[in-house]
């Protein structure tokens, strides 16, 4: 019996420790972390996220992120975010929304509800129209990271050299670009620079010369189609013939921000619209050829119109699929943070969505521009908020490109057609409101 005694007990011993082994994670046992996979655009300033990734993971040990870079593209990378949430991908935890996007996602079922994490004393601390956009039927589904609105840049030395100010109305512009174009005699040197390839893009700009010639892309009160009527097609005719026709090269069709953005840089366009961002690459002498050079202020209007600016901007968003929302929001959080905002303000040029950051002598030192602008983020125009903005942005996408695109195009019976097309889908959304 002495024998058999220790042995039994060793028997013993070694079964209570392999119980024990069954109750602790395998991860935990061999020092693994907790991967949270982010789906992000990919950025014109790579190294800002990477930092920033780093940062978060130095301040939160045992938790990693994983990145997966989409495109550039709005349009492009909003089907990629929309294929792994309609799969129900629980591998994607947060991930990139641009500011027309949290209605779909929130009407879809495919955004968390972020009510319990993002308190209504924090959303305060944002600017209002960021956080009205990331509101859907009262819930909240995302944090705005930066915001962004439409501006005019401009060559200042060549404004200064023929005695012009900044153009005040789309004429003006068309006249002051042809002037100096012609007298400077540059065989590389265009009037204007802007994104009109068929993409979300081409929306904003679209939107920035129809809403100052006081039209508007639909009612949303009627819930019609209005991309029929005079103030409209008069603004895309001015488009086609006095901006594309006069004082760019058709090149700009394929334009996105990147590409109208490097033509400018390049000193080869007078005027350029663009994001706030493109203010850092402009005036960098390493990445551009004007720097120094360049001006920045609001976009004109047609005679007797106002100024519109599109509201853009990105957010980050939960998908509700997935299976780490705490470990996910703590990453969203620091992000979202002062600290953080203020870091991509000062290194990527992007505008803040926090007001605090408006008044900060650091952001205001190197980025002097955002004090003036922030009128403009403030009253930037948002598109509408819906569930359904992402058919409705197709059908326009494709009558502009039309429109501006052929030189003889009947933009009348386009618009006609574009306007009836939208309004098939709009009827989606009075059905769900009768009785």
């Amino acid at each position: 019996m002495s024998y058999h005694k220790p042995k039994l007990i060793a028997g013993f011993i070694i079964s209570l420790w392999s119980f024990f082994l069954c109750l602790v994670p395998v991860r935990a046992l061999a020092g693994a972390q907790t991967e949270i996979r982010f789906v992000n655009w990919k950025s014109q300033f790579p190294k800002v996220w990477v930092e920033a990734l780093a940062a978060f993971e130095t301040q939160n040990p045992g938790l990693k992120i994983v990145q997966e870079i989409g495109p550039h593209s709005s349009t492009e990378f909003h089907d990629l975010v929309t294929q792994k949430l309609k799969n129900r991908d629980p591998a994607m935890d947060v991930f990139f929304m641009d500011v027309i996007w949290p209605a779909e996602f929130a009407a879809a079922g495919w955004a968390l509800p972020l009510d319990r994490f993002f308190a209504a004393t924090e959303r305060e601390k944002f600017l209002a129209a960021p956080v009205l956009a990331n509101t859907y039927r009262g819930q909240i589904y995302g944090v705005p990271v930066f915001t962004d609105a439409g501006m005019l840049y401009y060559r200042k030395d060549l404004l200064a050299r023929y005695g012009f100010s900044p153009p005040r109305t789309w004429p003006e512009l068309v006249a002051q670009a042809k002037t100096i174009v012609a007298q400077e005699q540059d065989p590389h040197l265009t009037g204007f620079s802007g994104q009109f390839k068929q993409y979300e893009g081409l929306i904003c700009n679209m939107m920035e010369y129809i809403l100052s010639n006081g039209g508007s892309l639909w009612d949303e009160d009627a819930l019609q189609g209005t991309l029929h009527h005079p103030k409209v097609i008069e603004a895309v005719r001015f488009v086609r013939d006095r901006v594309i026709g006069e004082i760019s090269h058709r090149g700009v069709l394929a334009y996105q921000e990147p590409e109208s953005l490097a033509s400018f840089s390049q000193g080869r366009a007078v005027f350029h619209r663009n994001w706030p961002y493109a203010w850092e690459i402009a005036n960098d002498p390493k990445r551009s050829r004007v720097a120094g050079k360049v001006g920045i202020t609001v976009l004109p209007a047609f005679p007797g119109g106002k100024s519109v600016s599109t509201l853009g901007g990105w957010q980050l968003g939960i998908s509700r699929f997935s299976r780490k929302p705490d470990p996910a929001w703590k990453f969203v959080s620091f992000m979202s943070s002062l600290q953080m905002q203020k870091r991509i303000a000062l290194f990527a040029g992007r505008a803040p969505a926090r007001r605090a950051l408006y008044r900060d002598p650091d952001v205001l030192k190197k980025r002097p521009e955002f004090e003036s602008e922030l009128d403009v983020f403030v009253n930037a125009v948002p598109r509408p908020r819906t569930p359904v903005y992402i058919p409705l942005s197709n059908i326009m996408q494709r009558f502009f490109s039309s429109a501006i695109a052929v030189r003889d195009s009947n933009i009348e019976s386009l618009a006609r057609l574009a306007s009836r097309d939208m309004n098939r889908v709009l009827d989606l959304l009075r059905e769900r409101t009768r009785p």
